[in-house]
């Protein structure tokens, strides 16, 4: 919940034009997603749909690393420092799911 929080908090440290206009509302549901489904799997019905709502936090994960980096590529940031931590924020949740192996 805090790296969607962060994103959300965050998204003035983005350019304002249509490209990061797109990118931005794609990481915000990106992000988001990855929290709200974390929150279903942890009243997952069984083990099974347990694994597969993480495997989907983990795929949304990966989404919004893949955007952080295109955002971060095409020089659309204002605040280099700030960003960098959401980066490395998402970089560890990445980690720690897949480390995980539920």
């Amino acid at each position: 919940m805090k790296f969607s929080a962060m994103v959300v908090k965050n998204t003035s440290l983005i350019e304002n034009n249509y490209a990061s206009q797109h990118l931005i509302k794609q990481l915000i549901r990106s992000s988001t997603a990855a929290a709200l489904n974390y929150g279903e799997a942890q009243s997952g019905e069984s083990r099974k749909d347990f694994i597969h709502k993480m495997k989907i936090c983990l795929k949304e994960l990966r989404e919004s690393q893949v955007n952080l980096q295109i955002i971060s590529e095409a020089e659309l940031v204002r605040d280099e420092e700030k960003y960098k931590n959401i980066i490395k924020e998402c970089n560890e949740l990445v980690a720690i799911f897949t480390a995980s192996g539920y």
